[in-house]
């Protein structure tokens, strides 16, 4: 059985279902005390590969503005999280985007093969492949970063 929205290839018998993969890998990273914090690479490549319509606008803007940031701008996970932190403290309106029929080659299945020895190196890769999957939305992130990031914060 396979995921409806990101393809990945699920376990027998899991009701959970992808959800359920990634509470499994999110128990993992979150015990991790890596300070780079690689728990926000898999909240933000989750939700952008699992983003819809019943999906929240900001749901999937803070996916992408954080894969933005880390795969465009260096970021760390930790740095990517603070951004998020940054940006919700105004309340405003976040623009839709329509999601791509193909999310990415890397899902949080292939996170979770990867064991905890190449677990961060995976989970790189699962950025970056979720990421790509949105090209056709970059130069709209970008901007959104410009307008609503940097220059509230000066630069």
């Amino acid at each position: 059985m396979r995921c409806p929205a990101c393809g990945a290839s699920l376990r027998d018998g899991d009701a959970a279902g992808c959800l359920g993969l990634y509470h499994e890998l999110s128990v993992q990273t979150l015990s991790d005390r890596d300070p780079t914090f690689p728990h926000q690479l898999a909240v933000d490549a989750y939700a952008a590969q699992h983003a819809g319509p019943e999906s929240k606008p900001i749901t999937t803007a803070f996916a992408l503005i954080g894969l933005y940031l880390v795969c465009e701008r260096g970021f760390s996970g930790r740095h990517a999280q603070l951004a998020h932190m940054f940006l919700g403290q105004r309340r405003q309106e976040w623009p839709r985007f329509q999601p791509p029929a193909d999310r990415g080659a890397v899902t949080v299945a292939d996170v979770l093969a990867a064991g905890e020895g190449g677990r961060n190196a995976a989970l790189r890769r699962w950025a970056e492949s979720a990421w790509a999957a949105w090209n056709e939305q970059h130069a709209r992130v970008a901007e959104l970063v410009g307008e609503r990031f940097d220059r509230r914060r000066g630069g």
